[in-house]
């Protein structure tokens, strides 16, 4: 999948006359990490994957094989697309078929631990986000205030506040995420 991804990235970068560098320069990604994306030996954080959209001028579906027209309102457990995200910091898996013509974005979320002392950095960003504690113990950072949550915890905010996670434990947090807007969508829905 990494490498569909980023034979994509690099067509469209070239189709544009783009050089890593320029790239590098409109994305605030580094040309080391952009080189191996395009050759599929790193993973992309969603955030960042839509950046490249932006800068190439696609939808960041375009990166996913989803079909407009499946017409699909099940997804079997064996049919979700799978997204390794944040240098394999975490694992993200699409719960809908069609995420195309939809303003949810729902998804199955694996934390890895923590490796060592990496610093969590907070953000911010437009919508809503929706979190339900499946397996394990997340820490959960909101507007200043840090939150242990557990199996059966839930955590609900507007995104627009300075936000994030960690796992602190020795054990994989699984997780239920739902947000808005879905960046798959077409415009205006």
């Amino acid at each position: 999948m990494f490498a569909e991804i980023g034979s994509k990235i690099k067509r469209l970068r070239t189709e544009k006359e783009l050089t890593l560098k320029e790239l590098s320069n409109l994305t605030n990604l580094s040309v080391g990490f952009l080189s191996q994306l395009e050759r599929g030996l790193t993973t992309v954080a969603i955030d960042s994957l839509d950046n490249i959209s932006k800068v190439l001028d696609v939808e960041i579906g375009y990166f996913f094989q989803m079909n407009k027209e499946t017409g699909n309102i099940v997804t079997k457990s064996y049919e979700r697309k799978i997204v390794f995200m944040d240098k394999d910091n975490f694992i993200q898996y699409h719960l809908s078929a069609n995420l195309y013509d939809k303003k949810l974005f729902p998804r199955i979320v694996e934390i890895l631990p923590k490796k060592g002392n990496e610093k969590v950095n907070l953000y911010g960003h437009e919508g809503e986000e929706f979190v339900y504690i499946l397996e394990g113990i997340l820490t959960y950072y909101y507007s200043g205030e840090r939150y242990e949550l557990y199996p059966g915890d839930s955590v609900h905010i507007n995104s627009t506040s300075s936000h994030n996670w960690e796992n602190n434990t020795g054990k994989t947090v699984k997780l239920i995420m739902v947000s808005i807007p879905n960046q798959f969508s077409e415009p205006g829905n």
